[in-house]
C-alpha cells in the first residue's frame, strides 16, 4: 500500500511539473504579445553602426528590421558591448542577438545558436607594387615575405597557421596593421572580412585582394537562449526563405562588396 501511494504521488508531482511548463509562457508567444522584437546587437562595421543622423544602419540593421516586418512586428534594438552580449541575453535583457556572431562549441555551450544567415572568414589584401606576382597562399609563406596583423584577433592564428615562414607584424588595432601594408613596409595584411575587401575599394591604386577564396570561413547565426525551440523554428524558416529568395545575399552583398553606402556614415567608424 505505501509503495502505490508513493507511486501515485510521484505520478501527480510529475504531472503537476508537467502542467507548469506547459503553462510558463514562451518567449515567441512573448514577442507576439508584446508586438516588439528586442534585438541586442554591438556597433562595428558594417554589421551595425550609426549614420550621420545617429541612426543604427548596417546589415545586421537591416536583416533584424526585415524579420520583424515580416511578421508584423516592431524592433527594438538594443547596442550592448560585445564582451557582455552573451550575459546580457541570458540575462532577459533582449530576445535574441543578431550582431554578427560566429558558431563556436564555446558560444553553443551558453546560447542556442540558427541556422547560418551569412558567412565571414579572414582575407588577405596585399601591397600591389610589393605583391604584384603573388597569387597564391605559397607566395607568401616565405622568409621573403612580411605580413601585418592585429594583435590578439583570430587572424594571428590563421597567420601562423597558412603562413609559418613569414615575418609577422603585430599591431595594436587593424587601422595600423593596414596603413603598414599602404606604406610598403610589409606585403600584405590578413583581417577579418569584409575589411580587406573594403580596403581595397578603398585604395585601388595601392591594395588587392590576391586570393580567390578566404584563408578561412565562419558562420553568422541568431543566438538565443537555450530551450526556445519554437523561436529557434521560427527564425530558421525565416532565415531559409529569405535565403531562398535571394534577399539575405542582396543585401549582404551591399554591404560587404560595395562602399555604396559609406557616404550615410559618420566619421570615426
Amino acid at each position: 500500500m505505501k509503495k502505490l501511494l508513493a507511486a501515485c504521488l510521484a505520478v501527480m508531482t510529475l504531472m503537476m511539473g508537467t502542467n507548469a511548463l506547459a503553462a510558463e509562457k514562451s518567449t515567441l508567444i512573448d514577442i507576439k504579445e508584446r508586438g516588439t522584437l528586442r534585438v541586442g546587437l554591438s556597433t562595428f562595421v558594417p554589421w551595425a553602426m550609426r549614420d550621420k543622423q545617429g541612426e543604427l544602419v548596417g546589415f545586421e540593421v537591416d536583416v533584424a528590421r526585415r524579420l520583424a516586418k515580416d511578421a508584423g512586428l516592431k524592433v527594438e534594438f538594443i547596442p550592448t558591448a560585445w564582451d557582455g552580449i552573451i550575459p546580457a541575453l541570458l540575462a532577459g535583457k533582449f530576445d535574441v542577438i543578431i550582431g554578427g556572431l560566429s558558431i563556436t562549441p564555446q558560444r553553443n555551450m551558453s546560447v542556442l545558436f540558427t541556422s547560418p544567415y551569412a558567412h565571414s572568414g579572414v582575407q588577405l589584401a596585399a601591397n600591389k607594387e610589393k605583391s604584384a606576382d603573388k597569387l597564391a597562399i605559397a607566395d607568401y609563406n616565405k622568409r621573403s615575405v612580411t605580413l601585418s596583423v592585429r594583435r590578439g584577433a583570430f587572424t594571428v592564428e590563421t597567420a601562423k597557421k597558412y603562413f609559418p615562414k613569414a615575418k609577422l607584424r603585430q599591431f595594436d588595432d587593424d587601422a595600423q596593421a593596414f596603413q603598414e601594408v599602404l606604406n610598403g613596409n610589409a606585403h600584405a595584411v590578413l583581417a577579418s572580412s569584409p575589411k580587406p575587401e573594403q580596403m581595397a575599394i578603398q585604395y585601388n591604386e595601392k591594395l588587392f585582394i590576391p586570393l580567390t577564396d578566404r584563408l578561412s570561413r565562419g558562420s553568422e547565426a541568431f543566438a538565443i537562449r537555450h530551450g526556445e525551440f519554437d523561436l529557434l523554428n521560427f527564425f530558421n524558416n525565416w532565415i531559409l526563405l529569405r535565403t531562398e529568395d535571394g534577399w539575405l545575399k542582396e543585401r549582404h552583398d551591399y554591404w560587404f562588396t560595395t562602399l555604396d553606402w559609406q557616404n550615410q556614415i559618420s566619421e570615426g567608424q
